[in-house]
């Protein structure tokens, strides 16, 4: 059973997401909180699989939330889904760089919802990988002349690691990285397993972020 919390400013929203989710048999909604201080107090106390959280709260936003979440080492299982209204939106930029594992769009399918639940409290993929790419790429180049505090962490990582996690980047999933760099999706999986504890990350998502601000892809270039 996938347990969510659901964290919004406007109740109406709360409520409908919580039903949906409330449909299937694998989910199970332990929570509801309108502001981000309030998100924070339910996920210590519930510890749900996936907290779903809209970036403008009142109290505290979702950026500031899901950083407190993320440094929590009690939390580590908690996975962020980013609610936001528009995708190319700063908000969202700088929460996939407190730690989120992805966002969705709030007019977003309710089957894409449930599956998208399911992916990031899976941990198999990044979900929406080539959205969230976009994304990344739009406000990196915004940042391009700043210096990146992750180029040294790639010290750490072989030449086969560094191909890996460009392709991880790319948005491939570990299917696509076995087929394109010739290894088995086992051994793409050991990898992306490798990558995420030498770079200290907590998922795929983070992979993306410091592959770009380490400039180990370049925004534009598929």
């Amino acid at each position: 059973m996938i347990r969510v919390a659901v964290a919004d400013d406007q109740a109406l929203v709360r409520g409908g997401f919580s039903v949906l989710l409330g449909t299937a048999d694998d989910i199970e909604v332990v929570g509801e909180a309108a502001d981000g201080e309030a998100a924070v107090r339910l996920v210590a106390r519930e510890r749900p699989d996936v907290v779903l959280m809209d970036i403008r709260m009142p109290v505290m936003d979702g950026v500031d939330a899901t950083r407190r979440i993320t440094a929590d080492p009690r939390l580590a299982s908690t996975r962020v889904l980013i609610l936001t209204t528009f995708d190319l939106d700063e908000y969202v930029f700088e929460s996939l760089r407190a730690g989120a594992s992805g966002f969705l769009l709030k007019d977003t399918l309710p089957d894409d919802l449930l599956a998208a639940v399911r992916v990031v409290a899976g941990g198999e993929a990044l979900l929406s990988p080539r959205v969230t790419r976009r994304l990344v790429e739009e406000f990196v180049q915004r940042t391009a002349t700043l210096p990146s505090p992750a180029r040294h962490q790639l010290d750490a990582l072989t030449p086969r690691e560094t191909e890996v996690l460009a392709a991880v980047a790319r948005g491939l999933s570990n299917a696509e990285l076995a087929a394109t760099l010739f290894m088995s999706q086992g051994t793409a999986k050991t990898h992306v397993s490798r990558l995420l504890t030498k770079l200290q990350a907590r998922d795929r998502a983070q992979l993306v972020m410091i592959a770009y601000e380490a400039g180990v892809v370049a925004p534009g270039v598929s």
